[in-house]
Protein backbone atom coordinates (compact mmCIF):
# COMPACT_ATOMS: atom_id res chain seq x y z
CA UNK A 1 0.00 0.00 0.00
CA UNK A 2 1.42 3.39 -1.00
CA UNK A 3 0.38 6.47 0.98
CA UNK A 4 1.01 10.01 -0.28
CA UNK A 5 0.49 11.73 3.04
CA UNK A 6 2.35 10.73 6.21
CA UNK A 7 -0.51 12.09 8.39
CA UNK A 8 -3.25 10.00 6.83
CA UNK A 9 -5.16 9.82 10.12
CA UNK A 10 -5.42 13.62 10.47
CA UNK A 11 -8.29 14.89 8.34
CA UNK A 12 -8.73 18.61 7.84
CA UNK A 13 -11.50 20.19 9.91
CA UNK A 14 -14.93 20.46 8.31
CA UNK A 15 -15.87 24.10 7.76
CA UNK A 16 -19.21 25.03 6.19
CA UNK A 17 -19.24 28.75 6.97
CA UNK A 18 -18.48 29.57 3.32
CA UNK A 19 -21.79 28.09 2.17
CA UNK A 20 -24.01 28.45 5.21
CA UNK A 21 -26.53 30.22 2.97
CA UNK A 22 -26.82 27.17 0.71
CA UNK A 23 -27.25 24.86 3.70
CA UNK A 24 -30.08 26.99 5.11
CA UNK A 25 -31.72 27.17 1.66
CA UNK A 26 -31.51 23.36 1.54
CA UNK A 27 -33.50 23.15 4.78
CA UNK A 28 -30.78 22.78 7.43
CA UNK A 29 -32.09 24.19 10.71
CA UNK A 30 -29.49 22.91 13.20
CA UNK A 31 -25.71 23.24 12.99
CA UNK A 32 -23.73 21.01 15.36
CA UNK A 33 -20.56 22.65 16.58
CA UNK A 34 -17.81 20.30 17.71
CA UNK A 35 -16.90 21.24 21.25
CA UNK A 36 -16.09 18.11 23.20
CA UNK A 37 -12.40 17.99 24.14
CA UNK A 38 -11.92 21.46 22.65
CA UNK A 39 -10.70 24.55 24.48
CA UNK A 40 -13.11 27.23 25.72
CA UNK A 41 -11.75 29.74 23.20
CA UNK A 42 -12.34 27.26 20.36
CA UNK A 43 -15.99 26.81 21.37
CA UNK A 44 -16.43 30.57 21.81
CA UNK A 45 -14.89 31.54 18.46
CA UNK A 46 -16.58 28.83 16.42
CA UNK A 47 -20.07 29.20 17.92
CA UNK A 48 -19.83 33.00 17.64
CA UNK A 49 -18.82 32.88 13.96
CA UNK A 50 -21.56 30.41 13.02
CA UNK A 51 -24.18 32.36 14.97
CA UNK A 52 -23.18 35.50 13.08
CA UNK A 53 -23.25 33.61 9.76
CA UNK A 54 -26.75 32.21 10.31
CA UNK A 55 -28.07 35.62 11.40
CA UNK A 56 -26.36 37.20 8.40
CA UNK A 57 -28.10 34.78 6.04
CA UNK A 58 -31.43 35.53 7.71
CA UNK A 59 -31.01 39.31 7.51
CA UNK A 60 -29.66 39.27 3.93
CA UNK A 61 -26.14 40.55 4.67
CA UNK A 62 -24.27 37.26 4.13
CA UNK A 63 -21.44 37.64 1.63
CA UNK A 64 -17.80 37.11 0.68
CA UNK A 65 -16.40 39.92 2.88
CA UNK A 66 -18.03 38.51 6.01
CA UNK A 67 -16.97 34.96 5.13
CA UNK A 68 -13.33 36.10 4.89
CA UNK A 69 -13.56 37.75 8.32
CA UNK A 70 -15.12 34.62 9.86
CA UNK A 71 -12.47 32.39 8.26
CA UNK A 72 -9.71 34.59 9.69
CA UNK A 73 -11.29 34.38 13.16
CA UNK A 74 -11.76 30.60 12.86
CA UNK A 75 -8.15 30.12 11.82
CA UNK A 76 -7.01 31.76 15.08
CA UNK A 77 -7.96 28.74 17.19
CA UNK A 78 -6.85 25.10 17.00
CA UNK A 79 -7.45 23.64 13.54
CA UNK A 80 -5.91 21.14 11.14
CA UNK A 81 -6.73 23.24 8.10
CA UNK A 82 -10.23 23.50 6.66
CA UNK A 83 -12.22 21.78 3.96
CA UNK A 84 -15.88 21.80 2.97
CA UNK A 85 -16.55 18.09 3.35
CA UNK A 86 -18.44 16.25 0.68
CA UNK A 87 -21.21 18.86 0.56
CA UNK A 88 -20.22 20.44 -2.75
CA UNK A 89 -19.75 17.25 -4.74
CA UNK A 90 -16.24 16.25 -3.66
CA UNK A 91 -15.52 12.55 -3.83
CA UNK A 92 -12.21 12.45 -1.90
CA UNK A 93 -11.43 13.70 1.59
CA UNK A 94 -8.74 16.23 2.36
CA UNK A 95 -5.96 15.40 4.77
CA UNK A 96 -3.57 17.68 6.55
CA UNK A 97 0.05 17.62 5.45
CA UNK A 98 1.41 18.72 8.81
CA UNK A 99 1.28 17.59 12.40
CA UNK A 100 -0.65 19.57 15.00
CA UNK A 101 -2.56 22.79 14.73
CA UNK A 102 -2.61 25.40 11.97
CA UNK A 103 -3.90 28.06 14.37
CA UNK A 104 -2.72 31.64 13.80
CA UNK A 105 -2.97 32.57 17.50
CA UNK A 106 -1.38 31.01 20.57
CA UNK A 107 -2.07 31.23 24.26
CA UNK A 108 0.63 31.33 26.91
CA UNK A 109 -0.27 30.78 30.55
CA UNK A 110 0.23 33.92 32.68
CA UNK A 111 -1.57 33.21 35.93
CA UNK A 112 -4.98 33.08 37.52
CA UNK A 113 -7.77 35.26 38.81
CA UNK A 114 -7.51 35.69 42.58
CA UNK A 115 -10.50 38.00 43.06
CA UNK A 116 -13.27 39.77 41.16
CA UNK A 117 -14.93 42.99 42.27
CA UNK A 118 -18.41 43.16 40.77
CA UNK A 119 -19.30 46.81 41.23
CA UNK A 120 -16.28 48.30 39.42
CA UNK A 121 -15.91 45.21 37.14
CA UNK A 122 -12.28 44.68 38.11
CA UNK A 123 -10.35 41.39 38.17
CA UNK A 124 -7.29 40.80 40.33
CA UNK A 125 -4.67 38.56 38.69
CA UNK A 126 -1.67 36.76 40.19
CA UNK A 127 0.99 36.68 37.46
CA UNK A 128 2.67 33.29 37.89
CA UNK A 129 4.37 32.81 34.53
CA UNK A 130 5.10 36.09 32.80
CA UNK A 131 4.67 39.84 32.62
CA UNK A 132 1.53 41.72 31.56
CA UNK A 133 1.55 45.05 29.72
CA UNK A 134 -1.08 47.65 28.90
CA UNK A 135 -2.51 47.05 25.40
CA UNK A 136 -1.80 43.31 25.26
CA UNK A 137 -4.59 40.86 24.57
CA UNK A 138 -5.39 38.22 27.14
CA UNK A 139 -7.77 35.29 27.30
CA UNK A 140 -9.49 34.38 30.57
CA UNK A 141 -10.97 30.87 30.70
CA UNK A 142 -12.88 28.90 33.29
CA UNK A 143 -15.65 26.32 33.62
CA UNK A 144 -18.34 28.97 34.20
CA UNK A 145 -16.66 31.94 32.54
CA UNK A 146 -16.07 30.12 29.24
CA UNK A 147 -13.59 32.23 27.27
CA UNK A 148 -13.30 35.98 27.55
CA UNK A 149 -10.93 37.85 25.24
CA UNK A 150 -9.78 41.21 26.64
CA UNK A 151 -7.53 44.00 25.42
CA UNK A 152 -5.76 45.09 28.62
CA UNK A 153 -6.64 48.64 29.66
CA UNK A 154 -6.51 50.29 33.05
CA UNK A 155 -3.71 48.02 34.25
CA UNK A 156 -2.88 48.61 37.91
CA UNK A 157 -0.17 47.14 40.12
CA UNK A 158 -0.71 45.65 43.60
CA UNK A 159 -0.67 49.16 45.11
CA UNK A 160 -3.56 50.12 42.79
CA UNK A 161 -1.32 52.52 40.84
CA UNK A 162 -1.69 52.79 37.06
CA UNK A 163 1.08 50.84 35.40
CA UNK A 164 2.19 50.14 31.85
CA UNK A 165 3.66 46.78 32.90
CA UNK A 166 3.36 44.40 35.85
CA UNK A 167 5.99 41.69 36.28
CA UNK A 168 5.84 37.97 36.96
CA UNK A 169 5.16 37.07 40.59
CA UNK A 170 3.12 40.20 41.26
CA UNK A 171 -0.56 40.94 41.66
CA UNK A 172 -2.28 43.29 39.24
CA UNK A 173 -5.80 44.33 38.35
CA UNK A 174 -7.65 45.14 35.12
CA UNK A 175 -11.15 46.14 34.13
CA UNK A 176 -13.13 43.33 32.52
CA UNK A 177 -16.18 43.60 30.25
CA UNK A 178 -17.78 40.59 31.93
CA UNK A 179 -17.75 38.60 35.14
CA UNK A 180 -14.78 36.33 35.82
CA UNK A 181 -14.24 33.97 38.72
CA UNK A 182 -11.53 33.04 41.20
CA UNK A 183 -9.18 30.40 39.81
CA UNK A 184 -10.04 31.25 36.17
CA UNK A 185 -6.86 30.90 34.11
CA UNK A 186 -5.31 33.91 32.38
CA UNK A 187 -3.37 33.53 29.13
CA UNK A 188 -1.50 35.93 26.91
CA UNK A 189 -3.26 35.69 23.51
CA UNK A 190 -0.98 36.58 20.61
CA UNK A 191 -0.51 36.06 16.89
CA UNK A 192 1.94 33.33 15.87
CA UNK A 193 4.69 34.89 13.72
CA UNK A 194 4.94 33.74 10.15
Amino acid sequence: LEIDNQYIMSPKDLCTIGFTDRMIEAGVRVFKIEGRARSPEYVRFVSSCYNEAVNSVLDGTYGREKIEIWMERLSAVFNRGFWDGYYLGRRLGEWTNRYGSSATMKKTYLGKITNFYTKPGVAEIKLENGDLSEGETILITGPTTGALEINVTGLRDAGKNESSKVCRGELCSIKTPGRVRRSDKVFKWERIPG
